[in-house]
């Protein structure tokens, strides 16, 4: 029967995981693959009154089409800063405007793109998986600590360790499927 604190610690570990596997996820929605998404944007600061803001704080951006994004400023004045924190930003897009709207087509990824692209993809699926390792070393420390330390008797601190492993190993299959579906993603023509 596991205590209290080896709960905690478990608990613990987990959040940390699933912390990593959200920040996996919000990281490979910034990777332009072909298709029109938003997210790309995500990195985009414009220079509003000073202060860098993010793009989607000044302007709303759309997909009318799958190859097209739509950026409408809520200022008309913010139109050419826009236009050069995309530039600066080097999110492979050259923004076109008719005084309104700014417009982002999406070029076709060539082959090399995507092999980049599966690489970077394949490089931040790892690092999540060294975060979810060292979550879990962390928690198995904490754990041999409250055995020796705290009176955790050694069958609730092997039981707990399990649970952990567990977890582990459930998380490090989630970061290789959601990697492989960002494969899939990118290798779609």
């Amino acid at each position: 029967m596991l205590t209290d604190r080896a709960k905690e610690i478990i608990n613990g570990a987990d959040s940390k995981m699933k912390d990593a596997l959200k920040f996996l996820e919000e990281d490979l929605k910034t990777y332009r693959v072909g298709k029109a998404n938003p997210s790309v944007f995500n990195p985009v600061m414009v220079d509003y009154y000073g202060s860098p803001t993010p793009l989607t704080q000044v302007a709303s951006i759309t997909t009318p089409d799958a190859k097209t994004l739509a950026i409408q400023p809520w200022e008309k004045s913010l139109i050419p800063k826009i236009e050069k924190a995309i530039m600066d930003a080097n999110v492979g897009m050259t923004p076109q405007n008719n005084g309104e709207i700014i417009r982002c087509v999406v070029p076709a990824l060539t082959e090399e793109r995507r092999k980049d692209l599966i690489k970077k993809a394949k490089s931040a699926g790892e690092n999540a998986k060294i975060v979810v390792r060292n979550s879990r070393r962390d928690a198995v420390d904490l754990l041999k600590k409250a055995q020796k330390n705290e009176g955790m008797s050694e069958d609730t601190e092997k039981e707990a360790e399990a649970e952990v492993q567990k977890l582990t190993d459930t998380k490090i299959k989630e970061v290789d499927s959601i990697v492989s579906a960002k494969e899939k993603e990118i290798m779609t023509v």
